[in-house]
């Protein structure tokens, strides 16, 4: 089947028990055991709730993994899967990476004596030189947030795998839809399930999956001992998301491709950044590793006051954190997702006070057009 088909035809389409066209919302904390010597499946929803489990088998056969897990936010997940790693660790982590993730490595994990180096992980030679004695990981995103940065997957892969490394991967911008970094390499890959994969802003949750059944056990433990699982009505709402994140995404994509094209010629505009554009750095990498461009861009304007202007101005996008939703959202880096990377950092790698990022939902793109051009006037 298609990927637009297992969408839907997953195994999860049809309840076993009655026939439903939705897997139930199994809303209890705990399970009868007829037989105390023989423990059921279920016993304690911590430990794993039906629902829960039909959205951690959907993700899994989508990324092409063979566990899944569902955690109460993408973050959940991301540092669940950093705990993979244990005291006196080394991890090579990209850099212009999501500011959540920056901020737990380095604050909450250096407690714990996990280090990590921040990268260019466009420059494998930087990766090989970074490398060290108790280097056990390197973790991902690409395209990276905010500036859409593309990493060579199965490149910085191969390389890891000489060294006996990780691959861990932030693969929220594209969904399984448009990168399955699995089958490029990678040992884990990460969602913000909020995102596109939630589709429509109601519901916080983060997905991890693994190809290895080891890797599966390690973060099952992980998982079942923190406690921040996902709820049986959240994993409901993205087993429902799921079912039209093909959809969503087409439309979507199509449309940023369009407005991207429109602000290239703007001249309140100095730059945009998105892989469906020429001359986007790493393009060529990018498609030979994904099946589309995405719906996320960047661009910075001429100069701060335009671009705090514009946040004041535009109407038909929600001024937001997050991503991924039906309603377009802009964003501005230096006081949402990165605001807690230090200014020094963010000047470093190009996240200005003049660099606005979009998330392109469904509404009309000629709308979008009108809408942006208008906020973009003095």
């Amino acid at each position: 089947m298609k990927f637009g088909t297992r969408l839907i035809h997953n195994g999860n389409e049809i309840d076993k028990h009655t026939g439903a066209l939705s897997i139930p919302i199994y809303q209890t904390s705990t399970f009868h055991q007829a037989d105390i010597d023989n423990p059921p499946l279920y016993d304690y929803s911590r430990s794993g709730n039906p629902t829960r489990a039909a959205l951690e088998q959907a993700i899994a056969l989508l990324e092409g993994g063979i566990k899944g897990f569902a955690f109460s936010s993408g973050m959940a997940a991301t540092s669940s899967a950093l705990s993979l790693f244990k005291s006196g660790d080394h991890v090579l982590v990209c850099e212009d990476v999501y500011g959540g993730t920056y901020r737990i490595c380095n604050g909450y994990f250096k407690r714990f004596n996990l280090e990590t180096s921040i990268i260019d992980a466009a420059d494998p030679g930087e990766f090989k030189r970074k490398i060290k004695k108790n280097t056990k990981g390197i973790f991902l995103e690409t395209p990276s947030n905010p500036l859409l940065k593309i990493t060579d997957l199965r490149g910085m892969a191969g390389i890891a795998k000489e060294n006996g490394l990780l691959v861990l991967v932030d693969n929220t911008f594209m969904s399984p839809y448009l990168q399955r970094p699995l089958e490029l390499g990678a040992d884990v890959v990460i969602h913000s399930a909020t995102k596109f994969i939630g589709g429509h802003s109601d519901v916080v949750g983060g997905l991890a999956v693994v190809k290895d059944e080891n890797l599966g056990r390690q973060i099952y433990s992980v998982q079942n001992s923190f406690g921040a699982i996902l709820g049986p009505q959240d994993s409901w709402l993205l087993l429902r998301g799921l079912k039209t994140l093909k959809v969503r995404m087409d439309f979507q994509q199509k449309s940023a491709q369009r407005l991207a094209e429109w602000l290239v010629g703007h001249e309140k505009i100095n730059r945009i950044f998105y892989p469906g554009l020429a001359g986007h750095t790493g393009k060529d990498v990018h498609f030979a590793q994904a099946d589309g461009a995405g719906a996320v861009l960047s661009f910075q304007t001429r100069d701060v006051d335009t671009a705090r202007r514009f946040m004041k101005k535009v109407r038909l996008a929600a001024v937001a954190v997050s991503l991924g939703g039906v309603e377009t959202i802009v964003s501005y880096p230096v006081k949402m997702s990165h605001a807690a990377m230090p200014a020094e950092e963010r000047a470093r790698l190009g996240i200005f006070d003049t660099l606005i990022r979009v998330s392109v939902g469904l509404e009309e793109t000629e709308d979008l057009i009108t809408d942006f051009a208008t906020a973009l006037q003095e």
